[in-house]
C-alpha cells in the first residue's frame, strides 16, 4: 500500500472512530458542576436515572435486560448445557434443625426429608464429576441459589471441583445467595419467568425434590414445555416417589382425560442419587 494511500485509510479511520461510550458520558455527567438543572431527575442521562429504570412503562425493557445479563455472562463462560435441581430451600441439612417448622409434625418431616439434602448433594457432585470431561461446560449444576435442596446442589457440585451457578430471586426471605454458588455465577432476579427461562434454557436433565409451591411451579413449567415439545424431551426426575404420589395424582389426570396416559411416561421416580444419574446415563447412551 502506498505512502498516500496508508494516510488516506488513516483518516477514514479516524472519521469512523466510534463516539464516545456511555461510560465515559456518565462519569462526566457526575463530574458536572451541581446546579438547578444538572440536579433536576429530568437531566439524568436515562440509563443512569434509576427512578426512570424502575417506571411502569420500562417494565419491558427490565424483562429484556434480565433476560441479556445471564445470558451474556453464561454465553462468556462458554456454558452450553445444565443440570437444574428443584427443591424445597426448608429441607436442612442432617443434623441441622429445621428452621421453618411450625409444629411437630412438620419439624418431623422436614427433618425426615433430610435424607434428600444429601442426595441432592450427591447427585449434584456426579455431575460435577462428568461435568469436568467437557471443560465444565455442559452438564453444570443449577439450582435457585437458596438454602435447603438448592445449597445441596451447589455444595454437591462444589466440593467435586466444578462451577455450579446459582439463580437468585429477590423474596422477603431466602434472598442470599448460599456460599457454594460460584460467585461470578451467581446471579440475582426480580421477575420469576425470566428465572425460570434461564432455568430451561440449556437443561439437559431437571432433577426434583421434596418442595413447595415454587417447586411445583417449576416442575410443571418443566414438564409443560416438554408435554407441548417447546423444548426437547429431556429426563425430568423426581426424588421421593412417596413423598410426590401423595401430593399430586398422576394417574388420576390421565384417567380423567386431562394429560394423555403417555404422558406420565415422561417422568421418572428415583429415591437415590445413583439411580438419578443411571437415568440420565441411560437417557444419553441411547
Amino acid at each position: 500500500m502506498s505512502k498516500r494511500r496508508s494516510e488516506a485509510r488513516g483518516a477514514e479511520d479516524k472519521v469512523w472512530e466510534p463516539l464516545k461510550d456511555s461510560t465515559a458520558d456518565k462519569h462526566a455527567a457526575a463530574a458536572q458542576p451541581k446546579t438547578p438543572q444538572t440536579q433536576s431527575p429530568s437531566y439524568r442521562l436515562a440509563f443512569t436515572d434509576e427512578d426512570f429504570l424502575c417506571s411502569k412503562e420500562l417494565r419491558p425493557l427490565r424483562l429484556q435486560l434480565e433476560l441479556l445479563k445471564a445470558e451474556m455472562i453464561l454465553a462468556e463462560k462458554g456454558i452450553t448445557s445444565t443440570v437444574v435441581l428443584f427443591g424445597g430451600a426448608r429441607i436442612p441439612a442432617p443434623g441441622q434443625k429445621p428452621w421453618a417448622a411450625h409444629n411437630e409434625t412438620q419439624h418431623n418431616n422436614l427433618q425426615a426429608a433430610s435424607v434428600y439434602y444429601d442426595e441432592a448433594r450427591k447427585f449434584a457432585a456426579l455431575c460435577g464429576e462428568y461435568s469436568a470431561k467437557f471443560d465444565h461446560k455442559e452438564f453444570v449444576v443449577v439450582t435457585g441459589g437458596g438454602p435447603g435442596v438448592m445449597e445441596a446442589g451447589n455444595r454437591g457440585a462444589s466440593e467435586a471441583g466444578a462451577p455450579t451457578i446459582g439463580l437468585n430471586i429477590m423474596l422477603p426471605h431466602e434472598q442470599a445467595p448460599n456460599p457454594y454458588v460460584t460467585p461470578d455465577l451467581s446471579f440475582n432476579f426480580h421477575y420469576f419467568a425470566i428465572r425460570k427461562m434461564h432455568f430451561m434454557m440449556r437443561a439437559k436433565a431437571v432433577a426434583v425434590f421434596p418442595g413447595g409451591f415454587g417447586t411445583l411451579d417449576e416442575m410443571f413449567e418443566a414438564l409443560t414445555l416438554i408435554q407441548t415439545k417447546r423444548m426437547e424431551r429431556i429426563p425430568l426426575i423426581l426424588f421421593a416417589e412417596k413423598f410426590w404420589r401423595s401430593i399430586i395424582n398422576f394417574e388420576a389426570l390421565a384417567d380423567f382425560g386431562t394429560i394423555a396416559p403417555e404422558d406420565i411416561e415422561l417422568i421418572n421416580f428415583v429415591e437415590t442419587a445413583d439411580e438419578a444419574w443411571k437415568v440420565i446415563q441411560n437417557f444419553y447412551e441411547k
